[in-house]
């Protein structure tokens, strides 16, 4: 009896084992699919990018795509929400609001221009091809991605530097929608003075005024 119920628990082992590895090599599989999808998007467009494209370019066959993603679109949604989440900006902690909002803004700056021209590019044919509006289009792109300023706020409402209960979202928001702002009109990071602005002459009067 004994005997008998060693051998099942080593089958149920093994087969728990193997489905794990299974699973694993699943979700590397979908995250080479994912970044050769934004690779061939950074490179030839979403005017260009085809199923058959990225196939190409992860050497692999199509059908392999159509498994995970019914159409151009939501693999392309999918490998601009998998670009964000897998090259996540360092949350600093200096000490002050003033000084992680400085270092915040400069790591965005640093690390995601790239991501920000290759997404304004792709913005006009992505929404015009999935019927999605724009904030839809964002909205999926962002989804389940970590927002980096909550840890700099919580940090600061500790210190007694911000009351987020008074202060209006939009106001929390504002540097990094100046931010984006600026590097989609411009398709260049912002200059380290225009972030000094944005925080000593715009973020920091705001919160002060709510923190009164």
């Amino acid at each position: 009896m004994q005997a008998s119920l060693i051998f099942r628990s080593a089958i149920l082992t093994g087969v728990t084992e193997q489905l794990h590895r299974q699973r694993r090599r699943g979700e590397e599989l979908e995250a080479a699919l994912l970044e050769a999808a934004w690779d061939e998007l950074a490179e030839a467009g979403f005017a260009k990018l085809t199923m058959e494209s990225v196939a190409a370019r992860a050497k692999t066959g199509v059908a392999v795509l159509y498994r995970r993603w019914p159409n151009k679109d939501e693999l392309v949604l999918a490998a601009i929400g998998h670009y964000g989440r897998t090259r996540p900006v360092e949350i600093p902690d200096t000490g002050t609001l003033r000084g992680d909002m400085l270092a915040l803004l400069r790591a965005i700056n640093d690390a995601r221009n790239s991501f920000t021209v290759v997404v304004s590019a792709t913005f006009a044919g992505l929404q015009s091809s999935s019927g999605l509006t724009p904030a839809e289009v964002r909205a999926r792109i962002i989804e389940n991605r970590p927002v980096w300023s909550h840890e700099v706020y919580r940090r600061a409402q500790e210190r007694g530097e911000i009351d987020q209960e008074k202060v209006p979202s939009a106001v929390l928001t504002m540097p990094f929608d100046l931010m984006r702002h600026d590097m989609l009109m411009t398709l260049k990071p912002a200059s380290a003075d225009r972030i000094t602005t944005i925080v000593d002459e715009l973020f920091l009067p705001l919160i002060a005024a709510y923190h009164r």
